[in-house]
């Protein structure tokens, strides 16, 4: 008799604006390729260098509204109050399915919708070496206006209070450090569910 098939146990990175989890998911991507990421869908226009389909899936506001309708999403929240992002069901369940390890990385709210509908996973809170350290990186990213930082710091600072609802954290001090403990924890963590 063989064991029964096992289904891997989602991971879910969540954290702060310009904490880094889409520079600790890149480096994920290019030293770890077993691991699969999931690509967000999002309403907002991309930023210089940003790829549809790698970085995200730029949609139009009428898709963004099918996908929700369709429960396509296994998760979407408005983020900073103006653009919307989400999940993909379909991928991530082909993902868990296919007993590679796989991993979201998304805000908070998402991150309470996954929560909701897949306890079972295991909630990373990635937290910045300080807060200076994260208006340096936002500022020094300049992506944004100062109004948009703003709202994002305003963010920022409500994202650093939920970190009590992961499952653990990691400090970001430096990208490839960090992606690589995240890499080690599910290595480490029983990485299956029955």
């Amino acid at each position: 008799m063989t064991e029964p098939e096992r289904k891997r146990r989602l991971v879910v990175l969540a954290g702060p604006t310009a904490v880094g989890k889409g520079s600790v998911a890149a480096d994920i991507r290019e030293h770890h390729p077993e691991v699969w990421i999931s690509v967000s869908a999002t309403t907002r226009a991309a930023r210089p260098g940003e790829v549809n389909g790698v970085h995200y899936w730029f949609v139009s506001d009428e898709e963004f509204d099918r996908m929700v309708e369709d429960d396509d999403l296994l998760e979407w929240a408005v983020v900073h109050g103006c653009n919307r992002y989400g999940t993909p069901r379909q991928p991530v369940d082909l993902a868990l399915a296919s007993g590679h390890p796989a991993m979201l990385e998304i805000d908070l709210q998402g991150a309470r919708q996954v929560r909701q509908s897949m306890p079972e996973a295991l909630f990373v809170f990635l937290e910045p070496p300080s807060w200076d350290e994260l208006v340096r990186r936002l500022v020094g990213r300049g992506t944004e206006d100062e109004a948009e930082r703003e709202r994002r710091l305003a963010t920022a600072r409500e994202e650093l209070a939920a970190q009590e609802e992961f499952d653990v954290s990691i400090v970001n001090r430096e990208v490839h450090a960090a992606a690589e403990e995240l890499v080690a924890l599910m290595e480490l963590d029983h990485g299956t569910i029955a």
